[in-house]
Order: C-alpha cells, then sequence, then structure tokens
C-alpha cells in the first residue's frame, strides 16, 4: 500500500474541530475542481511535501498538548486506505480524530467509521448547481450518501455551507436547510465566500458576498429550521 501522502500542516487551531486543540493534515488530491477551492495547490494526486513518518514522530511528541488531528485536503478520503491506516495510528496515540471532507467517496466513509470522531461535510449548492460548481455530475448524490453514511453512524459531525453567491442564491440557503432539517442535521455552518483575488474571473462584490448575512428574517428561518446554527462572517 502506497504511503499517505501529505501536502501541508497546519500545528494548532481552534476552529477545524469544535471544542478541540488540534493540528491539521492536508492530503493531496482531489476528484473535484470546486470554482472557488482555497487549496489548489492539493488537488492533483501528487507525492507530499511532508514525510509521513517524520511527521507522526512530531505528533507523538503532541501528546498531552494536542487533543485531536484533523484530515483535510484536497480530500483525504481519496487516499483510500493509506488515508484510514494512518487515521487509525494517530487515533492509537490518544488523539481524536477529525474529518473535513467534500463526501465524494461514501464507501470510504463507511469503512472508516469506526475511525474518524467528528465529520465537517461540506454541502455546497443545490443539486441542479453542483455540476457547474464542482466539475462532477455525481458529487451532489455521493454527497448525500456521505451524510447519510455518518447520520446513521450517530457519531458528532457539522455541516458548512460557503455561500459563493455566483452558485448560491438566499433561496437555495433556505431549500438546503430545509433539506438538512429533515434529515435530523442538528449543527450547521453557514460560511461567507472569501474570494482569491490572484483567480481569475473574479465578480463578486462585498454586497454579494454578505447578503446572506444581513437578512435578518433568512437567518431567523434558518436557526428555527436547525437547533445549532453557525454564521461564520
Amino acid at each position: 500500500m502506497r504511503d499517505i501522502q501529505i501536502g501541508g500542516l497546519v500545528s494548532f487551531t481552534t476552529i477545524d474541530y469544535p471544542g478541540k486543540l488540534a493540528a491539521v493534515l492536508f492530503l493531496t488530491g482531489c476528484p473535484l475542481r470546486c470554482a472557488y477551492c482555497s487549496n489548489p495547490h492539493l488537488l492533483s494526486p501528487r507525492d507530499g511535501e511532508y514525510d509521513p513518518a517524520r511527521v507522526f514522530e512530531w505528533l507523538q511528541s503532541r501528546v498531552g498538548k494536542l487533543e485531536a488531528v484533523v484530515f483535510s485536503g484536497g480530500e483525504a478520503l481519496m487516499q483510500s486506505d493509506a488515508a484510514i491506516d494512518y487515521m487509525r495510528r494517530v487515533r492509537e496515540l490518544g488523539f481524536k480524530i477529525g474529518l473535513h471532507t467534500n463526501g465524494f467517496y461514501p464507501e470510504t466513509l463507511k469503512r472508516a467509521i469506526d475511525t474518524i470522531d467528528w465529520v465537517g461535510l461540506d454541502f455546497k449548492a443545490t443539486r441542479e448547481k453542483y455540476p457547474d460548481l464542482t466539475g462532477q455530475h455525481i458529487a451532489y448524490d455521493n454527497m448525500i450518501r456521505s451524510l447519510d453514511v455518518w447520520l446513521e453512524s450517530g457519531k458528532d459531525f457539522e455541516v458548512r455551507v460557503t455561500c459563493d453567491p455566483r452558485y448560491i442564491t438566499k433561496s437555495d440557503l433556505l431549500e438546503i436547510s430545509q433539506l438538512l432539517s429533515g434529515r435530523g442535521v442538528k449543527n450547521l455552518a453557514i460560511q461567507k465566500y472569501v474570494p482569491h483575488f490572484e483567480q481569475e474571473n473574479q465578480t463578486t462584490t462585498p454586497a454579494q458576498r454578505e447578503q446572506f448575512f444581513c437578512d435578518n428574517e433568512l437567518r431567523d428561518q434558518i436557526n428555527n429550521q436547525i437547533e445549532n446554527v453557525i454564521w461564520r462572517e
């Protein structure tokens, strides 16, 4: 089995695993090509820049200082069994394991249920807009399957929606929250889209990006549908 490929590392964070002091490992490779990707350098399934053995040694030195390790990307589950095996080894050190995922690999997620303690799942748009945003026609259905897999696990998680006004409207956001409420989702994070100005074809304005957060009626509707809603401006 090929070693896990690590393309980035954050040594300390208080926001990537709710309520835990954590480190984040960014794995290379992603099946999606999202218009607002924040880590385009990790999209290719290339060799990582960090030696997995040395990273593991470093994690051993953080036992008792950190509480969790989050696997992000790219899409961490694209590395399949290599990622799961590394997660298990890290978990055996006593860390909680978090996963940030786009949900493209529901069967891999199912195999990792016993290894992962918390998931942050990206819900990117309505079904109709998913192909334009992600470049994949099966991404929406896979994400919904991953959502259902994790709901059945009974473990803690958060669904995250990034409000890129090129791909989400207020009515879309309300539709998504209604779907999530109907499935019993209790934790939703609504995130402001922050453009990377070096990217081409940047067409959004500050007012367009803020519209979701200054509409009190919309906020009240969503807050009343989902038990815990975080508005990340």
